[in-house]
């Protein structure tokens, strides 16, 4: 990822109606001077091709603005872990499409959930996953984005609750320079990691570390989470007003092994009718520094 300090390197998931290029003054006006998008309808198996006029917008965009990084997040439809031949199929194929669309924009990474076993077990989910990536890898292209496995909140049989599963992926991947990590905190809080204090969160972050080794987080989710730690509810809050609270935020902002990762939020867009992306950024910024959450945010 490119350099820049904690503060710099903020931003959230924007909207890309109408053209992937038109992201870019979404981005300026929220606030962002990094970003996440899809490259196509997240609830869709095919969308059609990006037009090379588009592609070369949205760089020239990406130039005007200067944000960047930029990440893209992959369809939630994709499941690398189905033991279901057909829809494992459909998943690799539409997975190697969004590698190939984010690669034609010059992205970082694409952000991906694992999958589910749904019901094939663990183990054999895991394999799954790592077959699957493998064989991605083998029909990508050279210089192709990298793959950042998120963390999930581990409902039912959905795999990575446990960042032990993300390091057996990386156990048996052929290629593991490829992947990476994209930290989600609603994710891991409702997983049953603890990040609320200084003492858990560096537990908790040293368990990642040991499952994926170091170095390994190209991206970060910082979200609040509306169940309590443990609960496996994937619900979003607003920064500071969930269940995990803001010296979670702080800490990530003030941590020098992800100065230069991107953070995105990924919180409800609105609040009683105000736009709260700008009010989220704007707070991360003010964590920045800090050595302790100052009562004017907690209260804000």
């Amino acid at each position: 990822m490119t350099g820049g300090r904690s503060a710099d390197l903020v931003g959230a998931h924007i909207s890309t109606a109408g053209g992937v290029s038109l992201a870019f003054e979404r981005g300026v006006d929220t606030g962002c001077t990094v970003m996440q998008i899809f490259t196509k309808n997240a609830t869709r198996w095919k969308s059609a091709p990006l037009a090379p006029e588009e592609v070369a917008r949205f760089r020239s965009e990406q130039v005007r603005t200067g944000i960047a990084p930029v990440v893209s997040h992959g369809s939630y439809l994709i499941n690398l872990a189905s033991p279901d031949p057909t829809l494992l199929e459909r998943s690799r194929q539409a997975f190697l499409d969004e590698l190939r669309r984010a690669g034609a924009l010059g992205l970082a990474c694409v952000i991906i959930h694992p999958g589910a076993h749904m019901g094939a077990g663990v183990e054999a989910g895991l394999a799954r996953v790592a077959e699957s990536l493998d064989w991605i890898e083998e029909r990508v292209e050279d210089g192709a984005p990298k793959v950042c496995l998120e963390n999930t909140a581990g409902a039912g049989t959905v795999l990575a609750g446990d960042f032990a599963h993300l390091g057996a992926i990386f156990g048996q991947v052929r290629n593991r320079g490829r992947l990476g990590v994209c930290l989600d905190t609603c994710h891991a809080s409702a997983a049953g990691y603890d990040l609320a204090t200084p003492a858990a969160y560096r537990r908790s972050l040293s368990e990642l570390e040991a499952a994926v080794g170091p170095g390994r987080v190209l991206a970060i989710h910082l979200n609040d989470a509306k169940g309590e730690r443990g609960s496996r509810l994937d619900r979003h809050e607003q920064l500071g007003q969930g269940r995990i609270g803001l010296e979670c935020f702080r800490l990530f902002m003030n941590d020098p092994r992800f100065a230069r990762v991107p953070k995105i939020i990924e919180t409800p867009k609105e609040q009683n009718g105000r736009q709260m992306d700008p009010v989220n950024l704007e707070l991360l910024r003010r964590l920045v520094g800090r050595k302790r959450v100052p009562p004017a945010l907690v209260s804000r």
